[in-house]
């Protein structure tokens, strides 16, 4: 509740600081459009780019002894290397070079998401089309924030961002431990809709007609898929609901009577009342035969 009472304080819900028009349309996504540069060896941002996450020298410090080739969650610049112009969105800047990120500087007293939705609005009024950096927070004093407290923040400000269509690269710094601060980023662009690097899940909240141990049945199906990189997989209680609430799902587990799971294929139910025991490992053969599998990485000893 503590941390729910934070975000208009987060949002500046409740502030006007300029008379400038956002640079987007509320009620219709669009991805600002961004020239590409390049921050670091083989690693674009903008344009066509997925969005970048990057990471401070010192976290990059921290993480170069744990990344291993080929991790998808890894650091794709730092910060302090970047070809990159800090600026305040309240006061007037220029800005001469297009091959340069652009990003808030710290210290500025507006909360994140007002300052990057007013530096996007400038930059687009002066026809810049660098790409922008996304930060959590602008007010960073190095002070570290609770886990439940640093994950509230950079999604409710990042994650709105990204929601607008802003952002092309990312970085969080006020989750104090290394390894949870990329983790974090990643987990935020994954919501958002931006990136894929684990599997998705949709699960029901739970009502009176489902119809099996949803937490037991949902950790049983995390278990066996939760690899599946760019899969996402609803896991719904009943038939009422559940093929409403699953619609943008790759495969879905719903109950289907006591005892009984209909599994599906998008919104097209395709196997039916398998019983309960073995619908899991239905589920894994039926992503297998759309060549949606892959078998877990052993676990490093």
């Amino acid at each position: 509740r503590d941390l729910i009472a934070q975000i208009p304080h987060l949002t500046g819900s409740g502030e006007r600081v300029t008379d400038e028009e956002i640079s987007f349309d509320p009620f219709e996504f669009e991805r600002r459009q961004a020239a590409r540069l390049e921050i670091a060896d083989g690693v674009g941002c903008g344009g066509d780019e997925i969005i970048r996450v990057v990471v401070t020298r010192a976290t990059m410090d921290k993480l170069a002894p744990r990344i291993r080739p080929g991790e998808d969650v890894r650091p794709e610049a730092v910060y302090e290397d970047l070809p990159i112009l800090e600026v305040d969105p309240l006061e007037a800047f220029e800005v001469s070079e297009r091959d340069v990120l652009i990003t808030v500087a710290d210290g500025v007293k507006l909360p994140s998401i007002t300052a990057f939705r007013l530096l996007a609005q400038k930059l687009k009024d002066k026809g810049c089309p660098n790409p922008i950096l996304l930060k959590d927070c602008l007010n960073f004093e190095g002070t570290p924030l609770s886990p439940d407290e640093a994950l509230l923040r950079a999604s409710v400000a990042v994650g709105s961002l990204l929601c607008d269509g802003i952002g092309d690269a990312v970085l969080i710094r006020g989750e104090s431990g290394a390894g949870q601060s990329l983790r974090l980023a990643f987990n935020i662009l994954q919501a958002a809709g931006c990136r894929s690097f684990k599997t998705d899940y949709v699960a029901c909240p739970s009502c009176g007609r489902t119809l099996f141990d949803l937490q037991e049945v949902t950790a049983r199906i995390k278990a066996r898929t939760e690899h599946l990189k760019g899969v996402k997989i609803a896991i719904m209680g009943c038939i009422v609901n559940g093929p409403g609430e699953m619609a943008d799902a790759d495969f879905g587990y719903v109950g289907g009577a006591p005892g009984k799971i209909n599994l599906y294929v998008g919104k097209t139910p395709v196997r039916f009342n398998i019983p309960e025991a073995e619908a899991v490992e239905s589920l894994v053969d039926l992503i297998r035969e759309h060549d949606k599998w892959v078998e877990p990485q052993p676990a490093e000893a």
